[in-house]
């Protein structure tokens, strides 16, 4: 219980101080706690950084599951669901915009950080990944990482930018531009005599 309280409180000092501003002190004020409690569950201010980035990773993660399998067995729902998620609570967050940015600005500094962010994120792509073949088990292994990689960014994008400023865009608009980017992408394949034929658009007139 502690040691949560101490990860609660280092993510919300990472929101409202940056880096810079989360220090022994900031923390333990913050969770109402002596500094000898920091120090006896973690090696420091930068271990409890790394095992916040793991927890909020852990925690959007599983908001992300919850939702596909609230959506049912059909795949395409799932995706949808997925994907849509993240303009809802608890992801769509200015708080966690801000403790997120936060952990963005240790990736190229903290080989621990770095891996965590790469595991968090290689894991959302893997499962786009995963609900797209579902769809269409015809679609090349190659497309659909491409595709998992633009839907990814899209939404990230979106989110990132939905949380700086609630008057550009609604959630539901944001939705509806992920709902749109996501059937364009399953859109790219089409039936020819039988066989399933990748349409590149690119390729396209």
């Amino acid at each position: 219980m502690r040691r949560q309280a101490l990860i609660e409180a280092t993510a919300r000092c990472l929101a409202e101080k940056g880096v810079a501003g989360t220090s022994v002190r900031a923390i333990c004020a913050r969770a109402g706690v002596s500094s000898g409690l920091l120090t006896h569950y973690f090696d420091g201010v930068d271990a409890l950084i790394v095992a916040t980035y793991e927890d909020v990773g852990a925690r959007v993660s599983a908001a992300l599951e919850q939702a596909v399998e609230e959506a049912g067995d059909d795949p395409r729902d799932q995706l949808r669901a997925c994907l849509q998620a993240n303009f809802r609570a608890p992801i769509l967050d200015p708080d966690l915009l801000a403790t997120w940015t936060a952990f963005w600005s240790l990736v190229k500094t903290d080989p621990r950080i770095a891996a965590i962010h790469a595991d968090v994120y290689g894991g959302t792509r893997a499962q786009l990944e995963s609900l797209l073949c579902a769809i269409v088990p015809e679609m090349p292994q190659d497309r659909a990482r491409l595709a998992a990689i633009s839907l990814t960014a899209l939404v990230d994008g979106l989110w990132l930018e939905i949380c700086l400023d609630s008057t550009t865009f609604s959630a539901e608009e944001a939705q509806a531009m992920v709902e749109r980017a996501m059937m364009l992408a399953l859109g790219q394949w089409r039936g020819d005599g039988g066989r399933g034929d990748w349409v590149d658009q690119s390729d396209m007139p």
